[in-house]
């Protein structure tokens, strides 16, 4: 726990956008792996893997205290929260001091998300993702026809709207989210151009392909989600639609995020259903989600169908 300890000792200023602290869970501070520390201004998110005692949920709340009255303007209180992840999808969390904003508005490279920290494990933005949504922001050219599929709270499709794309299709099997997602446009006045579909996509192929072609569709599915996706059989699935969905110089940027399967079973599994696309490039996890393997963190692919992309080389 003492690298957590000195990752609290060490806060330069309080975090204004939302991110990672403390990566426990990249294997790189032995004692640790259970451990994240998360920023969702104006409130931290302490996340362990398993039970931490009293004794330590009390040493840690003192060392944020401590780092907190050093660094916050005065007055400005201190808020967190602790939320213990078990075997079986057993969840508890805890606010342990300050409050929790209702509604509660994050922000990120500018744009604002609705988040929320108090119920389930998914709290509305995937920090982990921060790179791939540069990467939509920087390369969705204005006009673009973008399909995001699995999209959850529709955090890409926000950031291509404001890029300057004309239409973003965003599917999801949850109402619910594409609830926050529609909140989430609205919060940067980019309604304009949404669609949302809460539709099960692998039952949905002939309305989609009929919305298309598209000229980046994005696949940010769970890795295991009984149900709705399993990737070790799922993948498959989705990579033989992506060539009849994509445009002419169209992208797919494809997403996996579990340990138990590396950057190989993502490439293979494209190559094999669908070789028409060709590798692009990797892109980069948040410096702060370092990992001791490569294999074992978020894995986002982008593929094509031609032979220069955006000036990238085809590899």
């Amino acid at each position: 726990m003492q690298a957590l300890l000195d990752t609290m000792a060490s806060l330069a200023e309080v975090p204004t956008d939302a991110q990672r602290l403390f990566h426990g869970r990249g294997g790189r501070f032995p004692g640790c792996e259970h451990l994240a520390l998360d920023a969702y201004p104006p409130v931290l998110l302490l996340t362990s893997f398993e039970p931490l005692a009293d004794e330590a949920l009390a040493a840690l709340g003192a060392a944020l205290e401590t780092r907190w009255r050093e660094i916050a303007s005065e007055g400005e209180p201190l808020n967190w929260v602790y939320q213990c992840r078990q075997e079986g999808g057993r969840t508890d969390t805890r606010l342990m001091a300050g409050a929790v904003p209702e509604p509660h508005i994050v922000t990120e490279a500018g744009t604002r998300y609705l988040v929320h920290l108090l119920r389930g494990q998914n709290h509305g933005l995937f920090l982990d993702m921060a790179e791939g949504r540069r990467w939509v922001r920087e390369h969705v050219q204005p006009g673009a026809k973008v399909l995001n599929l699995f999209a959850y709270t529709c955090a890409f499709s926000v950031v291509a709207l404001q890029a300057g794309a004309a239409e973003v299709v965003n599917v999801d099997m949850s109402d619910g989210a594409l609830a926050i997602g529609r909140r989430n446009h609205a919060l940067n006045g980019v309604e304009r151009g949404a669609k949302f579909l809460p539709h099960d996509i692998f039952n949905s192929w002939g309305k989609l392909t009929r919305g298309g072609p598209y000229d980046l569709v994005i696949c940010d599915p769970p890795s295991f989600q009984k149900g709705s996706f399993v990737a070790t059989k799922d993948y498959a699935r989705l990579a033989r639609r992506l060539p009849s969905l994509l445009a002419p110089g169209g992208m797919a940027l494809l997403c996996l995020n579990t340990p138990k399967l590396g950057l190989e079973f993502l490439r293979d599994v494209v190559a094999e259903n669908a070789p028409e696309l060709s590798f692009v490039e990797r892109v980069a996890n948040p410096a702060a989600f370092g990992d001791v393997s490569e294999d074992r963190g978020l894995k986002v692919l982008i593929y094509g169908r031609t032979a220069e992309i955006s000036g990238l080389e085809v590899t």
